[in-house]
This record gives C-alpha cells, structure tokens and sequence, in this order.
C-alpha cells in the first residue's frame, strides 16, 4: 500500500509541475529568443505596470513608459553613440553594448533600478542577459526598442 501511495504523490507532484509550468508559458506570452529568463509582460492595465517590472522581463512600451518613470530608475540606452545622437528616450545614459559594456557595468550600481532599450529589443536583451550576470537585480527591458516605442506615438530626443 505504502508504494501505490507514493506512486499517486509522484504522479500527482507531476501533474502540480506541469500544470505550474503550462500556466507560466502562456502568460502574457513567450519572452523573445534573445531575451534573459524572465517574466513577459504586455499589457499596461495589470497590476504590474504600476510596479516595477520583475528582474529580466521583456516589456511593452506602455509598461516601459511607465516603469521607467519611478523614481531611482536609471534609462540605459545600450545602442551605439551615433545611434544615441539621433534620438533617444528623455533622460537616457548611453552604454554602447558593442563598446566596452562590461567596464561600463562595472562603474554602476547593481542595487538600482535599470529601464534597459536599444532599437530593436535584441541588444538590449542581450544586456539585460550580460546585467543579470554580473549580479544586477532590478533590470527590465523594451520590447520592440525605439521602433516600437515610435510606432506607439512616443518621442525621441535629441539633447
């Protein structure tokens, strides 16, 4: 008796985790290839968006637009200086991901809190990667990049 009860307790500790995995797959959709593990969110009217997004997640440009006003948050811009002087998001700090990136992480603070961009959403995916390896806990990332932040009405700057 003993071994069919363990055997229902696996089966059923099983059937938990999948059923646990299975409902994080489809919430709120699958982070792209080249973003870290983490959290997708899409949709600005959750309770999320008023709270800052989860270490590594892939964000929409509402949510980003939002999180990226709390105060402390730090706006990276990881694509190239050239690409910065053409337009970029109000308040941004350029830390080109083709440069010298890891001396650049290095200069700033891990406990503070990173909106993380560059035009497409795959640098600043892979900075996001390269960030939650050198130990930063607090850094999020736009879907999309400045493509999708312009289709969505929103300015760049040039200042």
């Amino acid at each position: 008796m003993t071994v069919s009860h363990q055997s229902r307790t696996s089966a059923a500790l099983s059937v938990t985790l999948a059923l646990a995995l299975a409902g994080c797959a489809g919430s709120g959709g699958s982070p792209t290839p080249s973003s870290p593990p983490g959290p997708t969110v899409r949709t600005a009217g959750t309770a999320a968006a008023a709270a800052e997004p989860a270490n590594g997640a892939a964000v929409d440009v509402a949510t980003f637009a939002e999180a990226m006003t709390r105060p402390g948050t730090i706006i990276l811009d990881v694509r190239t200086p050239e690409e910065f002087a053409a337009g970029h998001l109000q308040g941004a700090r350029n830390l080109d991901l083709a440069g010298d990136f890891a001396a650049g992480l290095a200069r700033l603070d891990k406990s503070a809190s990173y909106a993380v961009y560059c035009r497409s959403g795959n640098r600043s995916g892979q900075a996001l990667a390269t960030m939650h390896a050198a130990g930063f806990q607090h850094a999020y990332h736009l879907v999309g990049g400045t493509v999708a932040w312009q289709q969505a009405g929103r300015p760049l700057v040039t200042t």
